[in-house]
């Protein structure tokens, strides 16, 4: 599982047919210490997220084990939104 930022939608209108019905946004890496890291990734939305929020996501293989993404062409899938995250005592995010 990754952490990460949703920083946009994307909409699809023409798309493989196994992938309709799904909600697609961009989630950009963060670092143990909260900041913008690395690339983004365009990740199907398995928790109802939105533009703004922190959350985990996992990428390759393992983005086909949701109930959502299973048997589905995706490399990406939103899992969970987090609520708080602490790093060695010190907390680096809360949620709202």
């Amino acid at each position: 599982m990754l952490l990460g930022e949703v920083v946009g939608t994307l909409v699809a209108t023409r798309k493989e047919e196994t992938l309709e019905g799904l909600k697609f946004l961009v989630v950009k890496s963060l670092d143990v210490d909260g900041k913008q890291a690395g690339g983004s990734v365009v990740a199907v939305d398995g928790v109802g997220a939105g533009v703004g929020e922190v959350v985990l996501y996992a990428t390759g293989s393992a983005a086909r084990q949701t109930v959502a993404t299973h048997e589905r062409p995706c490399d990406a899938v939103i899992m969970a939104i987090v609520d708080t995250w602490e790093v060695e005592g010190k907390e680096i995010y809360r949620k709202g």
